[in-house]
């Protein structure tokens, strides 16, 4: 056997081996996708501007961890769309007098991801607030008696949502 046949063989091998165990080389996003479209997400509650914050904070997530670039509507390879379904704020404790002592705000968002030119969905999540299986749903606590609030309780729900949306655009194990 000539070193060339041994190379031969050994690269054909650990092709197969890498292919058989399910593992795959690079990142775990598609690799024909090159860049997204974020519209700003929708929203139909009289919450202030939680769906541009969230749409700002999705862009952030995709330019950092992904290798999507953020492009135009008309330059896009894929459009993520979002949607604000509801936005909740409840309260967990209160104080003998009735004042909050701890609160806990829940933002629920519907997601869908398709190919651009052909409509071709590629992901879809919807998720409501009280639904049992809560992927996109986030919450974050809040207690106002040690100084936080909530915009501090709002900024990290929805950092975590976006985490978890960029999330959903990982290609499948």
């Amino acid at each position: 056997m000539t070193r060339r046949d041994f190379l031969n063989l050994f690269s054909c091998l650990a092709v197969g081996a890498v292919a058989g165990c399910g593992y795959r080389i690079g990142g775990p996003y598609d690799p024909e996708v090159r860049s997204v479209h974020v519209p700003i997400f929708t929203s139909d509650l009289f919450r202030r501007n939680i769906n541009i914050e969230l749409t700002e904070a999705v862009q952030k997530e995709i330019r950092a961890r992904t290798p999507f670039q953020i492009s135009s509507a008309e330059h896009a390879d894929t459009v993520l769309i979002g949607h604000v379904v509801e936005v909740r704020k409840d309260v967990l404790g209160e104080t003998a007098f009735d004042d909050p002592r701890q609160l806990q705000l829940g933002i629920g968002v519907e997601v869908l991801w398709e190919e651009n030119h052909t409509g071709q969905l590629l992901a879809r999540h919807q998720v409501p607030i009280d639904a049992p299986t809560r992927q996109l749903l986030m919450q974050a606590n809040f207690a106002p008696e040690v100084g936080q609030s909530l915009a501090t309780a709002k900024h990290e729900a929805i950092t975590r949502l976006a985490r978890r949306i960029v999330d959903l655009m990982e290609m499948p194990w």
